[in-house]
């Protein structure tokens, strides 16, 4: 299978020349309109820091389910970790499709999210989550720049909407399988992200995420060194209604014969609003005498609904 997501090199973004981020522009709203999806490169992120992150996860991931159990996915912490252990999230139930739980493990943490206590181990598990939070919250100002002038609007145009900002980091855990999958499992279920932006360093490894292209045809984004997948969530494409695309994508089960090397693990950042954002058609998109798709809604009262969906009875309330 092959992809056809653009690869976008933000280096001349960084460097400044009118008709390099011009460049840099016109292919990040080439993307939006046509699959919502599309790989960087150049974006000078620590890949010293991904590698701790990962590590650091993983450690977590190889303990005890007895010492796992002991951080639940709900919690009263400001700023917790939360834990989700297989079988707690159906991403398909997201789109109305009944499946069985997806086949993975994930952890998450954001700074206005409620979790349980940080574990005393892995040693170091609390520092490395907050700096990769806090450099990829800085690369996100970069992403958010750029499509702010893709949708002709200035640069800074959806820095206010994100004061009190709603995002969270995850890192989920798709092990080896040791039972072949129920009808209908996947690893993750089809779904589209609700926020704003996704950030995604993928694994290469067997078994792993697909997108949805404009025929209807399953697609594997490249999963090049150094580089990050980026998405666009729900609450951004109501905001061009419907102009630039929510696309659906899945992470599938890894194929037969595969066994011994297709654990895998990914990193995801999703970039979101804060909870009294106010997501309503923008007014580059905004047609004459033309009603918009969707009706004003808060981005805090959107996410709880879109949660529900996927976590059942395990939601963590914003502080």
């Amino acid at each position: 299978m092959t992809s056809t997501l653009p690869i976008i090199d933000l280096e001349p973004w960084y460097d400044g020349g009118a008709s390099g981020e011009a460049a840099v522009v016109d292919g990040v709203r080439a993307a939006c309109e046509a699959t919502g999806f599309f790989v960087i490169r150049g974006h000078r992120f620590d890949e010293a820091l991904v590698a701790r992150l990962y590590d650091t996860s993983r450690a977590f991931f190889d303990l005890p389910a007895e010492v796992k159990a002991a951080c639940p996915p709900v919690g009263e912490v400001a700023g917790g970790l939360m834990h989700f252990s297989q079988g707690m999230e159906t991403l398909a139930s997201t789109m109305g499709v009944e499946t069985p739980p997806d086949v993975k493990e994930a952890l998450d943490f954001g700074p206005l999210y409620r979790g349980g206590p940080w574990p005393a181990e892995p040693e170091g598990l609390l520092e490395v989550w907050q700096q990769y939070y806090d450099a990829m919250d800085g690369l996100c100002v970069v992403l958010r720049r750029i499509l702010a002038r893709a949708a002709d609007l200035s640069d800074d145009h959806f820095e206010p909407f994100f004061e009190n900002t709603l995002s969270s980091l995850r890192v989920l855990d798709y092990p080896e399988p040791v039972t072949p999958p129920l009808p209908g499992q996947l690893r993750a279920g089809a779904h589209t992200d609700y926020g704003f932006l996704t950030v995604l360093r993928s694994e290469d490894k067997p078994g792993g995420l697909e997108v949805m292209n404009l025929d209807g045809d399953w697609v594997a984004p490249p999963a090049l060194p150094g580089t990050f997948v980026v998405n666009l969530g729900d609450s951004l494409m109501r905001w061009t209604n419907d102009k630039w695309r929510s696309t659906p994508h899945r992470v599938v089960n890894p194929p037969k014969g595969s066994q011994g090397g297709s654990r895998r693990q990914s990193i995801a950042f999703f970039n979101n609003p804060g909870r009294d954002a106010l997501i309503d058609t923008l007014p580059t998109f905004r047609q004459a005498d033309v009603a918009s798709r969707y009706p004003a809604i808060t981005y805090g009262a959107y996410s709880i609904e879109r949660q529900q969906k996927a976590h059942a009875n395990h939601i963590s309330d914003v502080v």
